[in-house]
């Protein structure tokens, strides 16, 4: 049984996992998006969940459209909450997650 590694395959794979600076820089930027829509996500729901505390009083008759509505308006709070600095947890995912960008 021969158990060689063919030296051509060794050689190859560092050159294929390099990435360049501009490429490291790109995937830097796509985590720290994606890392802000996460923490959209957290606040949209959390804004979810406050929104069923609030008793309902009848004064103003819930609709499918009011609901839909309520939920978009939320999800861009949420947006728009994340966008800047947030609070937070975007920012410490994203520093967690870096490191592992190459």
């Amino acid at each position: 049984m021969n158990l060689q590694i063919d030296p051509r395959i060794t050689q190859s794979i560092p050159s294929a996992t390099k990435q360049s600076r501009p490429d490291r820089a790109k995937d830097l930027q796509q985590l720290r998006r994606s890392t802000r829509e996460m923490e959209a996500m957290y606040i949209f729901e959390a804004y979810k969940a406050m929104r069923k505390t609030v008793p309902e009083n009848g004064l103003v008759e819930k609709s499918f459209a009011t609901k839909t509505f309520q939920e978009m308006l939320d999800k861009e709070m949420a947006r728009t909450t994340a966008a800047g600095d947030g609070m937070g947890l975007g920012q410490a995912m994203f520093d967690q997650l870096k490191g592992h960008v190459r």
